[in-house]
């Protein structure tokens, strides 16, 4: 893995386990070999390396902290190792390994049933079988209570209506996590589906004109009277709990992931301003250069701290940190990692534009993770509210 010496300067690896270390460094040769020479290209076209996906399965990405099912049953800490590395490439290809493990695979596995549990995981496990989370809805984002879609029990079925928006994965996806009120409305009446490929009345469309995470596939769901087995119902969850931790889940691996885009960026206009000479020195001899690349290595160090520790403290508690800590991660690292990527497009000055070097793209990308898994805004809210003990969401 090609990193700087100086970017662990609080050796960050002497607390990393023997397989910790492993695991990422096996990740971090995939991403340099396999990815960063053909993320450019994708990125320009708005595709996605979809050839890529069974090597991903082969090093146990999908699902890795899940036990059983042909799941690698890995730490959270290795987890969230694995993220950071795949977010170092970018930000498409970690959000498609963290819609697929998070956000897909867990809530089967949490709330699923054991027959679909043994459908859909073992082949979502292998990259066989891909899948999306429909929760935000063109309206409701970050009040997703508010969600107008509808499931109407008829007979053995269920009959679905409705829309999501902003779905990774959703244009390749053979299933779709869907969020939906029952008939009788209400925060409480919310229920999970497995609305599969193919399904009459479903359609995914790609949303173009992106210019972020243009190496991902986003889409739009429509449903019009999708008829939905009720066995394709989740039938261990109901309310809000059921999406809602499925988010602190991915908001914790987005939390220890952004970090490797900052180091991407920094990286890169470390080695960038060492080489580039104006008024016969190095850029990197200059005060204010300096002082940029000081601040990026201050705040990269004390994310990669802030996101080991929550990640620790996911272990310890069966994957359930609070939504304070993970709120708390999550706000600042990505920030942080936003940050780092604009300060980092200066050093390269005109260069920092071109997706010829790192920081445009991952800036791009991350004024998306700055919104989505909760707002920079709602989980600002989220740390007020615990601690002041009043709540300013809404009434």
């Amino acid at each position: 893995m090609s990193r700087a010496a100086i970017t662990d300067l609080y050796r960050i690896d002497d607390l990393l386990s023997a397989e910790e270390r492993a695991i990422r460094d096996t990740v971090a040769k995939f991403i340099d070999k396999e990815y960063l020479p053909i993320v450019g290209k994708h990125f320009r076209h708005h595709t996605f390396p979809t050839e890529l996906i069974p090597q991903l399965a082969g090093m146990g990405v999908f699902g890795a902290t899940l036990t059983g099912y042909g799941c690698a049953g890995l730490s959270n800490v290795a987890y969230g190792l694995i993220l950071q590395e795949l977010e170092r490439g970018d930000s498409g290809l970690r959000s498609f390994a963290s819609v697929q493990s998070s956000l897909c695979m867990f809530p089967i596995w949490s709330f699923g049933s054991e027959e679909q549990k043994q459908r859909w995981l073992p082949g979502m496990a292998q990259g066989k079988l891909i899948g999306c989370f429909g929760l935000t809805e063109p309206d409701y984002g970050s009040d997703p209570g508010g969600m107008i879609t509808r499931a109407r029990r008829d007979g053995d079925s269920y009959v679905l209506n409705g829309s999501k928006m902003w779905i990774t994965n959703g244009t390749i996806a053979d299933v779709a996590i869907v969020w939906a009120k029952v008939d009788d409305g209400g925060a409480e009446s919310i229920r999970g589906f497995l609305v599969e490929k193919g399904m009459p009345g479903f359609v995914a469309k790609e949303i173009e004109g992106k210019f972020s995470l243009r190496a991902s596939f986003t889409a739009e769901l429509s449903f019009a009277d999708v008829r939905v087995p009720a066995s394709n119902m989740l039938p261990n969850v109901q309310g809000l709990r059921g999406p809602l931790s499925c988010l602190n889940k991915a908001r914790m691996g987005i939390a220890f992931a952004v970090m490797g885009a900052a180091v991407a960026c920094f990286e890169g206009a470390r080695a960038y301003s060492l080489e580039r000479k104006t008024f016969n020195k190095p850029i990197a001899g200059f005060q204010l250069t300096q002082e940029k690349l000081a601040d990026m290595l201050q705040e990269i160090v004390k994310g990669q701290l802030l996101a080991l520790r929550l990640a620790r403290i996911a272990d310890e508690t069966g994957g359930k940190p609070s939504p304070e800590q993970v709120s708390l991660c999550k706000r600042n690292n990505v920030k942080v990692a936003l940050d780092i990527a604009r300060v980092a497009r200066s050093i390269y000055g005109a260069n920092g534009i071109t997706d010829e070097y790192p920081p445009v793209r991952h800036m791009l990308n991350l004024e998306s993770v700055y919104t989505y898994e909760g707002t920079h805004e709602v989980h600002t809210l989220i740390l007020g509210k615990a601690i002041t003990g009043i709540n300013a969401f809404g009434n």
